[in-house]
Formats: C-alpha cells, structure tokens, sequence
C-alpha cells in the first residue's frame, strides 16, 4: 500500500478484464469464464443487494453472465471500466427481476458501485507484503475500536453505515473514529 504497488496492480487487473470481455465478445468461452471467476463475487454481491434473497441473487447472477455473452461484442474499454459496464448489467437486470416480482427498488444506482469486492487478493497481498506487516503493526498500535472499524471497513467492505450499526453507535462517531484512526496510521507508516 505505502510502496505504490496497488495501482499497477489494479490497473493491471482493469487492463486484463477488458481483454477478457473483448475476446468474450469474439466468441471465446475461455475468456468469458475469465470475466466470470475476476467478476462473479461481486456481481452476486450486487444481486444479492439488491434483490436481498440469495436464490434470486444467483438466478440473476446467470441471466447476466448470459447477457454478458450476447453483449460483450458492445464493450468498449474506451468508454467504460470493466467493472463499471459489469456491475450496470448486474443493477438493471436486478432491478428488472425485482420490479418483475413486484418488489421496490430501495438503494440508489450509486450504492451498486460501492459494494464490496469480497476477493481476497488485497488483503492476501497485503498480509503477504513487507508492508503489510507494517501495516498490521500500525494498526495494533490504535485504539481497539478504531482498529476493529478499519481493519473491517478495508478488509471485510463494511461501509460507515454498517460499522455504526455493528457497534451500536452514530454514523458520525463512526466516521471520527475511522478518520482519526486513518490519520494515526498515515502518522505511524510515514515514521
């Protein structure tokens, strides 16, 4: 995270989900099951969001990899990020199955794109990286709440909203508390 690695990472990772849906889009099975295993976690996610039951959730999840199949010849990485395009296939066609039953759409287009991508790769990473182990450092240095609402904000996706709850405190106490914990970790990592 300190070293700057991150970013290469995810734009290499970006750079190869385009490619993949590209070539999904040509026609090759090989890369559409590639957009699947990079993809499918958190487009279930979305679903499941949405839709709130896990059956749904996973009948959706194979409507839209059918879509993507037919659609991914429409892709282009000029005008979107993968992710982005993957994640509005997920919400429309979520929201289709859910006005379909009868049922209200009840979290805004924006919260599709900030749920969580439950992928271990960045905290495996990071837990395997020499700044990882710095990092975790830092963060047993924090006060315990602190810690606990960071480490399961970064590493779980739990938003500022869910932290509150789980702790049974106000948003804006919860923010404080990640802010200033945030702030204590920039201090501790920059020594």
């Amino acid at each position: 995270m300190a070293d700057g690695s991150s970013r290469p990472e995810a734009d290499e990772a970006r750079r190869r989900l385009a490619d993949a849906l590209v070539r999904a889009g040509r026609g090759s099975h090989s890369a559409l099951a590639e957009v699947y295993d990079a993809t499918s976690a958190k487009l279930f996610g979305i679903c499941l969001r949405i839709l709130g039951e896990r059956g749904e959730a996973e009948d959706a999840l194979q409507d839209i990899y059918l879509n993507v199949w037919r659609k991914a010849g429409s892709f282009d990485p000029e005008r979107a990020s993968p992710i982005t395009w993957l994640a509005a296939l997920a919400r429309n066609r979520s929201i289709d199955r859910l006005r379909a039953r009868g049922g209200r759409v009840s979290e805004p287009v924006e919260a599709a794109l900030q749920i969580p991508d439950p992928a271990p790769d960045a905290a495996s990473s990071l837990e395997a990286s020499e700044a990882g182990s710095r990092l975790s450092g830092c963060i047993g240095e924090l006060e315990n709440r602190k810690a606990h609402a960071i480490r399961t904000a970064f590493f779980e996706g739990a938003t500022y909203a869910e932290l509150a709850v789980r702790s049974g405190v106000p948003l804006g106490t919860m923010k404080s508390w990640v802010r200033r914990g945030l702030l204590q970790l920039k201090e501790c990592l920059e020594r």
